[in-house]
């Protein structure tokens, strides 16, 4: 890997190459790292387009939070200090990174919120695929058995993304890169399985070392946004489970000070004011994923600074 640690940024910066070093984050997980919020716009649209992203701009109640993902000619902002790479599409930070070009996901506000929160420029590499587990897809190397494949994938992307930064992204060309943060946001998979949800805490704290480890950052800060799909009124005891090792790990006192673990059942909104009815997709609201990529960036801009 090609990352600067964040003690030698200012060495750098005195040596020859005195262009400020790239903040990489990277945001990993399944479909709601994906991003299944809706950005909406068009005709004939269920609830009136309640809870897409179009509708929150317009929105009275909602507007002022959200103007900031427009430009002055009322089109979707397209950032040039923050920059993103999810498998293969990339570009300056705007709507349309989701799981489908008409989705966002958490990138989208996380990305608003540490490109402000930050001098320096940002870079997002998000790895997400959805229907992924972590008891098997991304099983870490210190849970034993076979290494999880979607764990050597993303730690592949993640390198190419690196080695190939001056093509990929010219703007950014001749400058260091310093890993600042990761991201997760999974859990749907693994709480379809009593003995996942069982085995998901170890995992998810072996995942945390492995990474950190495997990316040579051994305090990377980490925040986990929970899976609180359903919000408060989830009863399913697997789900409930998930949610507790998710807590429980980010509580490890070898974590203290560099693991989070951000609450989302407050995030959900209802079907009735959203624009689907996939609750393990947070109803395709918009607003949930703001929320829930604001909440991440708030905890990793903390952690970092």
């Amino acid at each position: 890997m090609v990352f600067l640690q964040m003690e030698t940024v200012a060495q750098e910066a005195a040596g020859v190459n005195t262009l400020e070093p790239v903040r990489v984050f990277i945001l990993a997980g399944q479909s709601n790292m994906e991003g299944a919020g809706i950005i909406g716009g068009g005709a004939n649209q269920r609830n009136d387009g309640k809870g897409t992203l179009d509708f929150l701009v317009k929105k009275s109640a909602t507007r002022q939070n959200y103007q900031h993902t427009m430009d002055s000619a009322g089109n979707w902002r397209v950032r040039s200090d923050v920059w993103i790479w999810y498998l293969g599409r990339k570009g300056g930070l705007t709507v349309g990174y989701g799981a489908k070009k008409d989705r966002i996901g958490p990138e989208f506000q996380f990305g608003h919120s540490v490109g402000t929160a930050f001098d320096e420029p940002v870079l997002l590499i998000k790895v997400a695929w959805g229907g992924k587990s972590l008891a098997k897809d991304f099983r870490p190397p210190s849970s034993g058995g076979e290494v999880g494949s979607y764990y050597l994938e993303m730690l592949k992307h993640i390198e190419s993304v690196l080695n190939n930064l001056s093509s990929d992204f010219p703007e950014l060309a001749n400058r260091k890169c310093v890993l600042s943060g990761f991201g997760w946001h999974q859990g749907w998979n693994d709480g379809c399985s009593k003995d996942q949800t069982a085995e998901y805490e170890a995992n998810l704290v072996n995942f945390i070392k492995d990474v950190r480890h495997d990316l040579n950052a051994p305090k990377l800060p980490f925040v986990i946004a929970n899976s609180g799909f359903a919000g408060w009124d989830q009863k399913v005891d697997r789900r409930l489970g998930i949610m507790k090792a998710q807590a429980n790990a980010a509580k490890r006192p070898e974590f203290s000070g560099n693991v989070k673990c951000i609450e989302t059942r407050d995030f959900y909104r209802a079907e009735d004011v959203s624009p689907s009815r996939q609750r393990y997709h947070w109803n395709g609201n918009a607003e949930t994923y703001c929320l829930i990529g604001e909440s991440m960036a708030t905890a990793m801009v903390q952690m970092v600074k």
